[in-house]
């Protein structure tokens, strides 16, 4: 798949998500630069499911996307995040997250593992 029909996507998906031209060059610099993610959001993007391929530390962009449910689930119950009705968002920002978990595993390792967000205040 050619490098124009992925920007052209990477901007597709930026626009329904509701970021910017900037962050949508910004991800782009990062994703070519990462052929293993790259190749991820390629195979999601001719079959509309994740390989599961690009592993970070054992980590996939689908964990990073249970995580991200997971860790903002207290937001997604008051509505308030801009991903509960936004699919688009919350793909662009699981890729985005694997991206920069690239550059800082440990990082978003331990994020990943101590910081689940399942609760809030008075929940129970």
């Amino acid at each position: 798949m050619g490098a124009e029909t992925v920007i052209a996507f990477i901007q597709s998906l930026c626009q329904y998500a509701g970021e910017d031209e900037a962050f949508a060059k910004g991800f782009w610099e990062q994703l070519k630069e990462d052929e293993e993610i790259y190749q991820e959001l390629v195979y999601y993007m001719e079959h509309g499911n994740f390989a599961c391929k690009a592993k970070i530390q054992g980590y996939t962009v689908v964990d990073v996307m249970v995580w991200q449910m997971d860790h903002f689930k207290a937001r997604l119950d008051r509505d308030n995040s801009g991903t509960r009705q936004n699919g688009d968002r919350m793909l662009l920002l699981a890729f985005d997250t694997l991206l920069n978990m690239r550059r800082e595993p440990e990082k978003y390792i331990r994020k990943m593992s101590g910081e689940t967000g399942t609760d809030y205040p008075d929940k129970y």
